[in-house]
């Protein structure tokens, strides 16, 4: 359902008055596109316990925004992320309270919970409905490859390094590394990265994957990012939103299931009117201008479908054809299909 005029405001004016650990920006109000900053950059953005508060709530007021079709984590300074803050990370254990010292088991049950508390606020970014990219400079380290794995596309400039760190601080990376690497990377880079905690540079992260493109400096990666998300952003959202729900659904599921989920997203999917808007602009030699909520008022009544369109699915000719010949014979001819 979509937010209330009411609500958008109040997201707006809560966005609006701030963080203490991140910072939200629309850089152009024309282009429905946010970023998300990490805004520690003394301290290299560290993770402090605030921000695992402030991201989850960030992207619950960003959702509420249909001027949020996509958006951008990034980082100021020099580093992307050195992980978690290390007070933080001692603020977190059942030593510090100040209450009497529990059982081991009631420490352990309590520790479990605060770990599940930080792991829900970084899987907040993979479960934003609107597809994330990262623009990583400098380090990733810990944390930091954490937050970059939530992602659904991770970019970086040239000095940009990554490092599972955890291991060297005698723990194993409990807030999502070890879960989403294995399928970015595979599972033997996977490994050999979480146990060794060696220092990838961002060529190597390139060659296995775990980043999509490599820019010649900071300067180049946020431009190279803004023109990305903003091309996500021009895309059909419901075509978007469904091809990020299934490729995650898909993720963990055998491929029967995939695409039975597939299947269910896409029964919706081809009820939006942005397909015949794609189909139309492509017949037209159009650019798309997908709205999620405007029907195609006016389609020219001489389809001519060569084999540039050889990329149109069958299917989705068929639908076309049923729904704009076919109901209204005397307002199509068609002249000539070539599949």
């Amino acid at each position: 359902m979509a937010a209330s005029d009411l609500e958008i405001r109040a997201a707006e004016d809560e966005l609006q008055r701030g963080f203490q650990t991140l910072e939200v920006v629309q850089k152009d109000p024309a282009i429905p596109v946010y970023h998300i900053y990490l805004n520690r950059a003394a301290q290299r953005n560290a993770l402090t316990v605030p921000f695992f508060s402030e991201l989850p709530r960030a992207l619950s007021l960003l959702s509420v925004l249909p001027s949020a079709r996509a958006l951008v984590l990034a980082a100021r300074g020099t580093h992307f992320c050195s992980g978690i803050d290390l007070e933080a990370l001692r603020s977190l254990t059942p030593s510090s309270s100040p209450s009497p010292s529990p059982s081991p088991s009631a420490a352990a049950d309590l520790l479990r919970g605060r770990i599940l508390s930080l792991q829900a606020a970084i899987s907040s970014l993979e479960r934003f409905r609107k597809p994330v990219v990262a623009a990583i400079q400098g380090a990733c380290v810990g944390g930091g490859v954490d937050l970059a794995a939530a992602c659904d596309i991770r970019c970086c400039s040239d000095d940009a390094f990554f490092s599972v760190k955890e291991v060297d601080l005698a723990l194993a990376a409990d807030l999502g590394s070890l879960q989403r690497l294995p399928h970015i990377i595979g599972y033997g880079n996977a490994v050999e990265l979480a146990l060794t905690c060696r220092r990838v540079s961002a060529s190597e992260a390139k060659a296995m994957g775990l980043v999509s493109r490599v820019f010649p400096s900071p300067s180049a990666l946020e431009e190279g990012v803004d023109q990305l998300a903003k091309g996500l952003a021009e895309k059909s959202s419901v075509a978007v939103m469904g091809t990020k729900a299934v490729l995650l659904k898909s993720r963990d599921q055998k491929v029967d299931e995939g695409l039975d989920y597939v299947a269910t997203w896409n029964s919706a999917m081809l009820m939006s009117p942005d397909l015949e808007e794609a189909i139309a602009a492509h017949i037209q030699k159009l650019k798309p201008n997908p709205t999620f909520h405007l029907h195609v008022e006016k389609v020219p009544p001489m389809l001519i479908l060569n084999s540039s369109f050889s990329n149109l699915t069958s299917k989705h000719l068929f639908l076309y054809i049923k729904h704009n010949i076919f109901s209204r014979p005397n307002q199509f001819k068609l002249k000539q299909v070539l599949f």
